[in-house]
């Protein structure tokens, strides 16, 4: 899960505890069914906590859901931050993006789920892997890497087509995931003006496993 500051005394300990646990429980319901009509009673029933904590935290189911989206955005983008670390090409860390997101439907379906029932709508949010797509984008430009004009334009044809591989991942798991992760990474590369034989070499580069 994303981390935090560590709460300084017990007090708050709890508090951040029983906000988690809701976050949580509302994670689960949206990786399971998607339906936020859930009742604020079997949420707090599911996270294990009084009904009465709920308005301690969230002043509704709305702003609980967007904060339990937000969590999992931005767990997405660490879980891809600790495995890209050390890796300096703009190009290599789009295909990268693409491979281990691919891979994720086995290790973390529930994010991935989220991801493709929520993600669209947070292309271009604060949180997440947006922006460090778009920082990544933005270096690949100013470097030259990339032939595109304008990072925030190509986020959205890389943060399209990345939503795609998470819907074919999750709808048909009996396609091989990581040749359609560089299948998709290398025609968005060729898109963002990497000349082709790059793209295809950047994309087949070794991959560790996700932990």
């Amino acid at each position: 899960m994303p981390t935090s500051a560590p709460p300084k005394n017990r007090f708050e300990r709890r508090r951040a505890e029983t906000r988690q646990a809701l976050v949580h429980a509302a994670r689960q319901i949206l990786a399971e069914t998607g339906d936020t009509s859930a009742s604020i009673q079997a949420i707090a029933e599911r996270a294990d906590v009084g009904f009465g904590s709920f308005y301690n935290h969230f002043e509704s189911k709305t702003e609980l859901f967007d904060a339990a989206v937000a969590d999992a955005l931005e767990e997405f983008g660490q879980v891809i931050d600790r495995r890209v670390e050390g890796i300096d090409d703009p190009a290599e860390l789009v295909a990268a993006g693409f491979r281990l997101t691919a891979r994720m439907a086995d290790s973390h379906p529930e994010l991935l789920r989220i991801l493709r029932d929520r993600g669209l709508t947070h292309v271009h949010s604060d949180s997440g892997l947006s922006p460090r797509a778009l920082r990544d984008l933005e270096i690949g430009i100013a470097s030259g890497r990339f032939t595109c004009g304008n990072a925030t334009t190509a986020l959205s044809a890389v943060g399209g087509t990345l939503l795609s591989l998470v819907a074919l991942r999750l709808a048909r798991p009996e396609v091989d995931g990581d040749e359609a992760a560089c299948d998709l990474a290398e025609m968005v590369l060729r898109m963002l003006g990497v000349p082709p034989d790059d793209a295809h070499e950047v994309t087949r580069r070794p991959l560790p496993d996700l932990a």
